[in-house]
C-alpha cells in the first residue's frame, strides 16, 4: 500500500503531515520524492544502507584530440552549447546533434551525473531520497528510482509513504503513477484553492482516489469552506482539518516531528486525520 502526500504549492505542511503520519503509522518506509528541496532526514538519525549514482540524460563531449575544429558543432547546436571546441554542460540539452555533423567522429554522448540516490535505514524504518547535482534536470525519473528502491526494502504488507513535490508537474506525476492513495495538503489561501483544484484534477485525471487535508483552516475560514464544498462536489473526502498551531514551528526548529508534542493542537488533528486516513487504506 502506498500513500503518496501532495500540495498543489509549497509551504502547505505537505511535509510535516507526511513526517507525522509516518510517525503515527508505526515502522513504515518513507520516499522523499521532493528531489528538488529534499528535507526528511533532517528529523531522522539513520543509516545509509545504500547508495548509487544516478544518471537522467546525456551530455556531448568532445574529443580534444580527434577535433579540427571545423566548427561545424558549433554552427548545428540550437542552444548555444558548444564554442570553440568545448561543450558548456548547463546548456547542452542532449540532442546529439554534434554528433551527426561531426566528421572526425570527435562528438559524442556521455551518461551525465544527476544525483545520488540513498536508501537510508531509521529508527522508524527505511527512507529512499535523493541529493541531485547543481542545474540537475530529469527529477521524474530520479523519483521513480525513489519509489522502486521504497518497494524493494518494504516488507511484504508495509505502508510506504511518499513526500511527493508540490505543484502538478513530472516530478509529481511520477509520484502518483500507480499509488494507492492520495493526500492532498492544502491552505486556505485564493492561491492554495487554486493550486489544491489542479492537484486534484491531475489525480482524477490519472483515477488515483484522492483525499484532502486542509491545513491552518482557521486562518481563513471562508476559503476554507470553499475548498471542502469543491470536495463535496467532486467527491474527495475531506479527511483532516488542522488548526494554526505555533508549536509546528517549534517542531520544525527542533527536527523533530509534531507528533512529540502532547499539547500541541495540530498534534491532536492529524492523530485525528490518521485515524480517518486509516479507514480508506484498510478498505
Amino acid at each position: 500500500m502506498e500513500l503518496t502526500v501532495l500540495s498543489g504549492k509549497g509551504g502547505t505542511g505537505k511535509t510535516t503531515v507526511a513526517m507525522a503520519l509516518s510517525q503515527l503509522a508505526g515502522e513504515t518506509v518513507m520516499a522523499d520524492c521532493d528531489v528538488d528541496a529534499p528535507n526528511l532526514y533532517l528529523f531522522f538519525d539513520g543509516e545509509d544502507i545504500r547508495k548509487e549514482r544516478f544518471s537522467a540524460m546525456k551530455k556531448a563531449v568532445i574529443d580534444t584530440w580527434r577535433c579540427t575544429h571545423c566548427g561545424r558543432c558549433e554552427a548545428v547546436c540550437r542552444f548555444g552549447a558548444i564554442t570553440g571546441g568545448k561543450v558548456d554542460v548547463y546548456r547542452c540539452e542532449g540532442c546529439g546533434a554534434c554528433t551527426l555533423v561531426c566528421p572526425e567522429s570527435a562528438a559524442a554522448m556521455r551518461d551525465e551525473k544527476t544525483a545520488d540516490a540513498y536508501v537510508t535505514r531509521t529508527q522508524n524504518g527505511y527512507l529512499t531520497r535523493a541529493e541531485m547535482e547543481i542545474g540537475s534536470d530529469g527529477s521524474g525519473k530520479l523519483v521513480t528510482l525513489l519509489r522502486e528502491n521504497a518497494k524493494e526494502v518494504a516488507a511484504a504488507g508495509s505502508l510506504i509513504i511518499t513526500d511527493g513535490s508540490p505543484g502538478i508537474g513530472c516530478p509529481v506525476i511520477s509520484s502518483i503513477t500507480a499509488s494507492d492513495i492520495v493526500l492532498i495538503v492544502t491552505e486556505p489561501t485564493q492561491s492554495g484553492f487554486d493550486d489544491f483544484v489542479r492537484v486534484a484534477a491531475l489525480c482524477a485525471h490519472f483515477g488515483i482516489s484522492a483525499l484532502a487535508c486542509v491545513n491552518k483552516y482557521d486562518i481563513n475560514e471562508g476559503v476554507a469552506e470553499r475548498i471542502e464544498d469543491y470536495c463535496r462536489r467532486h467527491d474527495i473526502a475531506v479527511v483532516g482539518r488542522i488548526p494554526y498551531d505555533d508549536t509546528v514551528m517549534r517542531s520544525v526548529n527542533d527536527l523533530k516531528p509534531i507528533t512529540d508534542y502532547p499539547q500541541s493542537t495540530a498534534n491532536r488533528a492529524i492523530r485525528q486525520m490518521w485515524e480517518n486516513v486509516k479507514a480508506y487504506i484498510n478498505k
